[in-house]
């Protein structure tokens, strides 16, 4: 099972109703895609037994605003050099063997989304968080 393309379907299935209803839903114009996907960003962490391991996080951007999605676009390699240092900030105080905090995860690049694109408005999802 492709999980991509499953996040991808899910974020489309989420916004549909979301413009469809603030269309005032009487149909007539088509609804605009408000999610954003964004590349896979990895950082190294010590597994187990002292083996390197990669933590691999899937990320998207949910932005209602049209001229703050225009933003995120054009922004999007900041992003992603924001993105791979807050993930890379997590995975090295990550202990061996243990779950990265996904909270402090989720927390920290919402910051980074916030303070790159330099306001709020952007809502940051999260499709997979994988220790290998």
């Amino acid at each position: 099972m492709d999980r991509r393309a499953l996040l991808g379907l899910a974020a489309v299935a989420v916004s549909v109703p979301s413009a469809a209803a603030a269309s005032g839903g009487g149909g007539g114009a088509a609804p605009q895609a408000t999610f954003m996907r964004l590349p896979t960003v990895t950082g190294s962490v010590s597994g187990a037994n002292g083996r390197r391991a990669v933590m691999s996080v899937e990320v998207g951007l949910d932005v209602a605003d049209a001229a703050l999605r225009t933003r995120a676009t054009q922004s999007a390699p900041r992003l992603r050099a924001a993105y791979n240092t807050v993930v890379q900030r997590v995975a090295s105080t990550t202990l061996p063997g243990m779950a990265p905090d996904v909270e402090r995860l989720v927390a920290q690049l919402q910051a980074a989304t916030n303070a790159t694109l330099g306001r709020a408005g952007a809502r940051l999802l999260i499709g997979t968080i994988l220790v290998v």
